[in-house]
């Protein structure tokens, strides 16, 4: 009996191999006390659906289909039959994986365009929801590692073979970099007249204002709107490099001071140069000199862009964890109020430059302005973005002087993330300007 049920156990298995993988040819032969086919109906009540036959071979390749006596006629099954519904099974498999990716395709190429503010938000919830694993990240060193890596990667992706072609246009260049360095920042000032609590929302605001412009979106979106690459690079490159010297400064005469507290502008400038400026550098110089690291980073610049996004998203992750017992206590109204200032600076930033840029166009003798409106669209887009990264390493430079780090960093988040939405739906009018020009 032990023998009996044995075989019977083994036996899907063998039906298995022999249905899935015809060509496979393994010695079969049924139990001597098994029934002939007079008798298939008890086989078929134990196993319904396949009944073996026991052909002169003794090998079991040839099947008795019936699941009852009341099916009717039974029906011989052959290896053929098995290679063909075995294809037929592969191809319902196929069409159910290709109809299932094309149904989550949007959402993958949604979410890789937009890798960069799901994963900031996903970070802050996890930081919220599991403090302890930021903190002691924090309390490691991670926080500059990761500010570290940021500027290693920006300088392994950066191109600057155009930059000579851009600073042929120096009067252009020389406005951007004081509308980003010098103009804009004198924002902060009006910020810190904002009644908002937590106050360290509006610090964090202001201390947005004073920063350099973005490393890569403007950029990104320079190219897309048709403006003047080369001179999106040079914006991006020249202000961010002089930032590290400028911004402490800002921060100091336009925030510290505006608050009554004092802020150590040697420390923040010495801690920008090593966690900014230096990686930066290492970076440039791997790619310059470095026997086929260009061509590598080149071939996965996509790749390096999710690393760099990844690891600014350890930052404010690390910030927020070590900040939840005050986040908790924020209330909800305050958060969208900092949002929606956030979305007013920055149109003002649109504003400014576009009429600024304009103007300098206009002046006697100048060339036409429909002529130029690719660099105006890189001066307006580059001049009115402010970057993440270096507002993150200011933050974690100033040790709590102008209040907790994790409170600070909300408002950058914020006005990062929405100054990318702002700036996208403007680039997307103008492509939808162009294209209906070419209509007409």
């Amino acid at each position: 009996m032990v023998s009996h049920f044995s075989q019977m156990a083994a036996w899907p298995l063998s039906l298995h191999g022999i249905l899935r993988f015809p060509e496979t040819r393994f010695p079969w032969r049924p139990p001597p006390h098994w029934p002939a086919l007079d008798d298939a109906v008890g086989i078929a009540t134990c196993l319904p659906g396949l009944v073996p036959l026991n052909n002169a071979a003794g090998r079991g390749r040839r099947f008795l289909v019936r699941s009852s006596a009341e099916d009717g006629p039974a029906k011989r099954w052959s290896c053929e039959d098995n290679e063909k519904w075995s294809k037929r099974g592969e191809k319902m498999d196929l069409l159910t994986a290709d109809s299932l990716l094309l149904k989550i395709r949007p959402f993958l190429q949604f979410a890789t365009d937009n890798f960069l503010p799901i994963a900031i938000v996903c970070g802050a919830v996890f930081g919220l929801t599991w403090p302890k694993v930021g903190q002691f990240a924090y309390h490691c060193g991670l926080s500059k590692w990761s500010a570290s890596g940021i500027f290693i990667i920006s300088g392994l992706s950066l191109q600057t073979e155009e930059l000579e072609k851009a600073l042929e246009k120096w009067p252009i260049v020389l406005f951007g970099l004081v509308s980003i360095l010098l103009i804009t920042p004198l924002a902060s000032s009006f910020v810190l007249q904002v009644n908002l609590a937590p106050r360290e929302f509006v610090k964090g605001m202001a201390i947005f204002c004073c920063v350099p412009t973005t490393l890569s979106a403007g950029v990104t979106l320079t190219q897309l709107a048709g403006g003047n690459s080369a001179l999106a690079l040079a914006l991006t490159l020249i202000s961010n490099l002089l930032g590290v010297f400028t911004v402490p400064f800002m921060i100091s005469k336009l925030v510290a001071d505006g608050e009554g507290v004092s802020v150590p502008t040697s420390s923040l400038l010495k801690s920008l140069v090593e966690i900014l400026l230096i990686p930066l550098l290492v970076g440039k110089v791997f790619r310059k000199y470095g026997a086929g690291v260009a061509d590598f980073i080149d071939r996965r610049r996509k790749q390096f862009s999710l690393l760099r996004s990844f690891f600014l998203i350890l930052v404010p992750w690390m910030q927020v964890s070590c900040s939840r017992s005050l986040l908790l206590q924020v209330d909800a109204v305050n958060l969208v109020a900092v949002t929606c200032l956030a979305i007013f600076v920055h149109l003002v930033f649109l504003a400014w430059n576009a009429a600024a840029i304009s103007m300098f166009y206009l002046y006697p003798g100048g060339d036409r302005l429909a002529s130029r409106i690719p660099t105006i669209r890189t001066v307006i887009l580059t001049s009115s973005q402010k970057t993440l990264p270096v507002a993150l390493a200011v933050l974690g430079s100033l040790g709590g002087a102008l209040g907790e780090t994790g409170l600070l960093a909300v408002p950058c988040v914020a006005a990062h993330i929405m100054q990318i939405i702002v700036d996208s739906l403007l680039v997307n009018m103008w492509i939808q300007r162009d294209s209906n020009k070419k209509v007409l």
